[in-house]
């Protein structure tokens, strides 16, 4: 930047590994010593930092946390330790592998019995198997190089798979619902009980399997993400066993029994395209957690020499946030010193803020002349 502010300083700067934003401190001399770190709060050994506690404590717990929504964005299912670590990765297509299988067995025995109930559980299990696609989107294409068109990279497949997803759940859900709704307005037998209680019982052991393994697996190499989507897992599994109360209705000689299931089942999943199509909405329009750019904020204001802040912007790109900000600085700082300014709030940017992997800084100059002496520019001028 030169010292009269015309121009300004933007630095870029990808780590080549993720940081523990939760405990990592770094040691740069005087110059870093204000930027904040963060201290790991105490936390029960063998839970990771990021899992609710509340969720691990009782039935209360339990029941209040299969009544929550849970988030659908593959970028809450994503952290350093699973990335990382091939172990989870494995985990993870294995875990889409048996719900999968759990999907296709239901779907056939759906197809055979006429069971609505069973059908909206199929669904349900499907759309929870679909979220990992676009986890393994981003990875896949996240590992292709920038090029002269696609400058930021292929994050952004994640989004579109995320659109598709959305659109599938959708479709499902309506067929669904349409089915169990004319089941009840025109009721038919249900055939084959037997075989709808096993496939009830299968979706609740497939589930119950998966949950066990990412708990397991999540807590052996210390991911979060990985042991939340476990407690998810186990949480859905209580769904396929709704199926069974369907089929003993329908045993007794209850009609209704198994289309109204299926509409309590419809009624789940629309709840989770309603947090999926949030998701994903949110991220086509670059919207982000706004407590992520408060934390942003802080740590710019803690580097030492920052004289004010001009506009912070964020986000995400596959499962990685990125971020531009404009610092405001003396006007008196040489080119040298600038740059140094950048680097450090870039660096203090990168340990506040998780999942944030590039940072572009921007400088810009108090203003000493005209009617308010002591009015700040940031970037291109503009007043704050």
């Amino acid at each position: 930047m030169a010292p009269n502010g015309t121009s300004a300083h933007g630095r870029g700067h990808r780590h080549p590994h993720d940081h523990d934003h939760h405990a990592h401190t770094h040691h740069h001399g005087p110059r870093w010593q204000r930027v904040p770190q963060r201290i790991p709060q105490r936390i029960p050994q063998g839970i990771p930092q990021g899992i609710p506690q509340g969720v691990l404590r009782g039935p209360a717990h339990r029941v209040a946390h299969v009544l929550t929504p849970h988030s659908h964005d593959s970028a809450d299912k994503v952290d350093a330790a699973m990335e990382a670590s091939r172990e989870g990765m494995r985990t993870l297509w294995l875990s889409f592998a048996v719900l999968g299988l759990t999907t296709a067995v239901q779907a056939v025995i759906a197809a055979l019995s006429g069971s609505v109930a069973l059908l909206g559980d199929t669904v349900h299990n499907g759309a929870d198997a679909l979220t990992a696609l676009p986890l393994g989107l981003a990875f896949l294409l996240g590992r292709r190089a920038a090029t002269r068109r696609y400058t930021y990279g292929y994050g952004r497949a994640e989004d579109l798979a995320g659109v598709v997803i959305v659109l599938t759940i959708a479709a499902s859900s309506a067929l669904a619902a349409y089915t169990a709704v004319d089941r009840l307005l025109h009721p038919r037998d249900v055939g084959h009980l037997w075989a709808v209680a096993l496939a009830a019982v299968a979706g609740f052991a497939g589930n119950e399997w998966v949950a066990r393994h990412r708990i397991r697996t999540g807590r052996r190499i210390g991911s979060a993400a990985l042991v939340a989507d476990g407690l998810h897992a186990r949480t859905d599994g209580f769904t396929s066993l709704a199926v069974l109360l369907g089929a003993g209705g329908t045993a007794l000689g209850l009609r209704t029994a198994d289309p109204v299931v299926g509409l309590l089942i419809t009624a789940v999943i629309l709840v989770v395209l309603r947090d999926a199509a949030r998701e994903v909405y949110r991220r086509l329009m670059d919207a982000v957690d706004p407590a992520l750019v408060d934390a942003a904020e802080t740590a710019l204001r803690a580097v030492e020499g920052v004289r004010g802040l001009g506009q912070v912007r964020m986000r995400w790109i596959g499962h990685a946030l990125h971020a531009e900000a404009a610092i405001v600085v003396d006007p008196g700082l040489n080119v040298v010193r600038a740059h140094e300014l950048a680097v450090a709030a870039e660096h203090a940017l990168i340990h506040a803020v998780p999942r944030l992997t590039a940072a572009t800084i921007h400088t810009d100059h108090l203003v000493t002349e005209g009617p308010d002496p002591h009015r700040l520019l940031a970037h291109h001028g503009h007043p704050v």
